[in-house]
């Protein structure tokens, strides 16, 4: 997937998805490669996203590498008496550690990805600009720890002082609840490998009675013959 592909589909997920969520405002959604953490003007705020999946391609050895730790930068500001937004963004780039070359690449992402992405920003959007209750953020695979390892010197956001290849107590904790919550539903189980092995033992040892009945009347009929 090209650079442009994937800016064209950020887009357009976060105009469809704010069309939804706040249709009576207008929001543009700008890709800034030079936007700078905690440097915020007057009125922005910040979302920074530390654990997003993203794969890589090396512009000059072809090689090609899958990360769990691609960090996203996203500066927000809502001009209440205008109804007009705008959200500055920016996805760190990463090395490629085979042929070592100065050469930053950028990632590129599936569309199920950005639109996870996309809902954890307008939540966090919504809590940082409209005061409101954004609701939960998205668990993301790639925040887990047993995720592999990060090679911080081959990544731009740790260059920059941004700490993230671990995720935070809060995110774990999050994924704890999202776990128990899940599995605390009712009919969780039903779908469950467990259920289906039970049926098929049940079915299994039904199968095996009926035989058993079967062939001890056969051998009572063969019997009297």
């Amino acid at each position: 997937m090209s650079t442009s592909l994937t800016t064209c589909e950020w887009k357009k997920v976060f105009y469809e998805k704010m069309e939804v969520a706040k249709p009576a405002d207008s929001w543009e959604l700008i890709i800034d490669p030079n936007l700078k953490p905690n440097e915020l003007a007057p009125g922005w705020k910040q979302y920074l996203e530390q654990h997003a999946s993203g794969r890589f391609h090396c512009s000059w050895c072809w090689h090609t590498w899958q990360s769990a730790h691609v960090v996203i930068l996203f500066h927000m500001h809502l001009d209440r008496a205008q109804r007009t937004g705008s959200v500055r963004m920016r996805v760190f780039k990463q090395l490629c550690y085979e042929c070592g070359t100065s050469r930053l690449d950028e990632s590129s992402m599936l569309e199920e990805n950005i639109e996870s992405l996309v809902d954890n920003l307008i939540t966090s959007l919504r809590e940082q600009c409209y005061e409101e209750d954004g609701g939960q953020y998205r668990i993301h695979v790639a925040s887990r720890p047993d995720s592999g390892q990060h090679r911080s010197e081959f990544c731009e956001a740790c260059q920059e002082g941004i700490v993230h290849w671990k995720p935070s107590e809060k995110l774990l904790e999050e994924e704890a609840t999202y776990a128990f919550a899940g599995a605390s539903k009712p009919g969780a189980l039903e779908g469950s490998g467990y259920n289906f092995f039970s049926l098929r033992w049940c079915l299994f040892w039904a199968s095996l009675c009926l035989l058993l009945v079967y062939l001890q009347f056969s051998f009572r009929s063969s019997a009297f013959l």
